[in-house]
């Protein structure tokens, strides 16, 4: 039975009118999914094939990265190895109840997803939910830890060009490119600030963003052609109380922990212009900081997996002009060598880390119980058996229902749970 013929004999409001709707959807979302990953593949050719060659040659690349030494490839090792545990710390800071092994798995595992695929940060967001919902974290808790997260990581890439543009006056006189993304971060990180700032402390601002957010959301689902969820009334404002507790409790630990983690990932990258040869003379700190904040700043919106092509190409473009053209060769090489050290490590572990926890999970969490709250407004288990880990992967965040049939909707589990 086709999936028009299903829906009319279970629904009789669809009419012969809306078959071609119903026919087209599949086509369109697969129209979308082929324009996304073609627009994808021909960022990452343009940049890698023809935007980067115009700077220095691959030869002239490897000769530079030949030259480096020991020392500082044991620098830059180390640093790329810190920059990737930081991000662990940062989850364990949203969800004190993992163990930073767990926290390591699961940022491990979605970065290995978001890496490599198209529109790979959705992707990789239900990878970290099945991960996570099989020990016990609970909906309302992972889109709690999702919000948060993303909202002290979208201010850390907003409030960064400011302080590069305070630190590079120091230094010499700042470009326009910087002073505009520097005057865009500060307008955006105002008006996020002063957003959630009412979220969080205004009962009534919060209650008018909540029906706002039912009729831009309930929109939306009418035009993709979906039922909206039941759950839209109260989401911001449930959001609001439980945000409001978790800030209040650990709010400095999950601050320090975003500064930290976006610090040293700009100090893998000062380690790989520095083992390149290219000396503070050629490229102060502070310029490198500038870059750093730019390209952050650039690569909010993910166009490419894990900013492919668009990172490199924005890093060598800043770095480059100010160095001038005698050092391009190392200007380009110590970017490629920072894209390496933080881009690709975490493909092959992550893949090992997923092998791991569908496997093995004992190596990963060897007690069966759950995870205990991760605010101070405890949690509810719901009755669900968190020692085998599920297969199904999910996109869709929902917040949890009182109602207890739809309490029973999970994840579907593999047959061999």
């Amino acid at each position: 039975m086709s999936p028009l013929a299903a829906r009319q004999g279970s629904d009789p409001t669809v009419t012969n009118a809306e078959a071609p709707a119903v026919m087209l959807t599949p086509r369109r979302r697969r129209g979308r999914r082929v324009l996304r990953i073609a627009a994808s593949v021909a960022v990452v050719a343009a940049a890698f094939g023809f935007a980067l060659p115009h700077f220095a040659s691959y030869q002239s690349v490897w000769a530079s990265l030949q030259a480096m030494t020991w020392l500082y490839v044991l620098l830059v090792g180390v640093t790329a190895a810190a920059s990737m545990a930081s991000y662990w710390f940062l989850i364990c800071a949203v969800l004190p109840s993992l163990r930073l092994r767990e926290a390591a798995v699961v940022n491990l595992g979605s970065n290995a997803v978001a890496n490599t695929l198209p529109a790979g940060g959705a992707l990789g967001m239900g990878v970290s939910w099945a991960m996570l919902s099989s020990w016990g974290v609970s909906t309302a808790d992972y889109v709690l830890y999702t919000l948060v997260s993303g909202i002290w990581n979208v201010l850390a890439r907003l409030g960064l060009p400011i302080l590069a543009l305070l630190v590079l006056m120091t230094a010499t006189r700042p470009d326009a490119v910087l002073i505009t993304a520097a005057a865009v971060g500060l307008a955006l990180l105002t008006a996020m600030a002063a957003g959630l700032g009412l979220l969080l402390h205004s009962e009534s601002f919060a209650l008018r963003a909540d029906r706002a957010w039912q009729r831009v959301l309930g929109l939306t689902c009418r035009l993709a052609r979906r039922q909206a969820p039941a759950q839209i009334p109260g989401l911001l404002s449930s959001f609001r109380d439980r945000a409001a507790a978790l800030v209040a409790t650990r709010g400095w630990r999950i601050t320090a922990a975003t500064a930290a983690s976006t610090i040293i990932l700009w100090l893998v990258l000062l380690a790989c212009l520095r083992g390149t040869g290219l000396s503070q003379a050629q490229v102060p700190w502070q310029t490198s900081l500038a870059a750093f904040a730019f390209v952050r700043l650039l690569t909010a919106l993910p166009i490419t997996p894990g900013g492919l092509g668009i990172t490199e190409l924005g890093l060598v473009g800043v770095l480059a002009a100010g160095a001038g053209h005698r050092a391009s060769a190392q200007v380009t090489a110590a970017v490629l060598l920072y894209r390496a050290v933080t881009y690709l490590p975490p493909i092959p572990l992550g893949t090992l880390a997923c092998l791991v926890w569908r496997h093995a999970p004992a190596l990963i969490r060897a007690s069966p119980t759950s995870a205990g709250p991760a605010s101070p407004l405890g949690r509810v288990n719901n009755g669900r058996d968190h020692t085998k880990p599920t297969a199904a992967i999910t996109t869709v965040i929902q917040v949890p229902a009182a109602d207890p049939a739809r309490e029973r909707i999970r994840p579907t589990p593999s047959p061999a749970d």
